[in-house]
């Protein structure tokens, strides 16, 4: 699996990992490619993808938060068809190791949601799996009917991730106001 990470917007790769993100969250609060496009113009995301035998076979949307170090994974999906084979675990090692050697990130943020359904409660899984440590706080925005929690990930034994939901939220909340504003 080949892996690469645009910091610009390039529509040729949007136009062939677009259906992965929309088959993922097209009806589930997807962002408009138009704020997608604006991100870009703003540089406050990463787009990571997934290859094998040159075709893309998943994504990640990523954004560094502003104020502290770290990184936030506001989107991530593997090709349905190839679902359940470790694509989106090698997604995130790879997210990992390129954040801390490119980026010199000392921690991973995701929102979850945060009702108890079991397709949800897998989300929570696969973090949980993968590292993450899932806060307490529940955060409601005014926007989505959805509710959330934030999980985050320490990837240095230096660096400094607030363990509160509530604080993280205020950072994860200023990246998407950010993300909206000038579209």
């Amino acid at each position: 699996m080949d892996f690469k990470t645009f910091d610009r917007w390039d529509e040729g790769i949007w136009n062939k990992v677009s259906p992965i993100y929309q088959g993922a969250f097209g009806d589930k609060g997807a962002k408009p490619e138009k704020v997608i496009r604006n991100m870009f113009r703003k540089q406050i995301c990463f787009l990571h993808v997934a290859f094998q035998q040159d075709l893309p076979v998943g994504l990640a949307l990523t954004g560094k938060l502003k104020g502290i170090n770290a990184l936030l994974i506001d989107y991530i999906a593997v090709d349905h068809d190839k679902q359940g084979h470790g694509i989106g675990s090698k997604i995130l090692q790879f997210i990992k190791d390129w954040s801390t050697s490119e980026e010199g990130i000392d921690s991973i943020v995701i929102e979850v949601e945060s009702e108890m359904s079991a397709e949800n409660q897998e989300r929570i899984h696969f973090w949980k799996k993968n590292g993450f440590t899932l806060t307490d706080y529940i955060h409601r925005y005014i926007w989505v009917p959805e509710t959330y929690q934030a999980m985050y990930l320490q990837l240095s034994s230096h660096g400094v991730v607030p363990e509160g939901g509530e604080e993280l939220f205020k950072f994860i909340g200023n990246f998407h106001k950010e993300s909206f504003q000038g579209t």
